[in-house]
């Protein structure tokens, strides 16, 4: 053991530079912690069938709202209308995912820790 100290710890300056990266990760997890907070009430929208579907979902995951032109709405073709919301939610949901990725990456300098 060294002298006055622990072993594999050369002294006070290591010991800064150890201070130093755990308020490195303290300010990185609070940031995280922020992004993560907006990102839930961010709105993401998609639209599909040339403009007849509009999804906006929120980041947390939870649909928001659906419009519908009601020239879309065929009662003879429910089935379309059906595929075109379940294109439209997941596409919106497709875009939360992808920029909520960008956004963390940017707080996490583009650490994969699986937000």
């Amino acid at each position: 053991m060294a002298k006055g100290g622990y072993p594999n710890f050369g002294g006070g300056a290591n010991m800064q530079q150890l201070m130093k990266q755990a308020q490195k990760v303290q300010k990185m997890q609070q940031d995280i912690q922020r992004l993560q907070d907006e990102l839930a009430t961010r709105e993401f929208s998609a639209t599909v069938g040339g403009g007849v579907v509009t999804a906006v979902v929120l980041g947390s995951k939870e649909l928001k709202s659906i419009t519908l032109d009601p020239a879309c709405v065929d009662p003879d073709d429910v089935e379309m209308l059906q595929d075109l919301i379940i294109s439209a939610v997941n596409e919106a949901l497709r875009v939360a995912d992808e920029k909520s990725a960008e956004e963390m990456s940017k707080v996490t300098g583009g650490l994969n820790l699986g937000f």
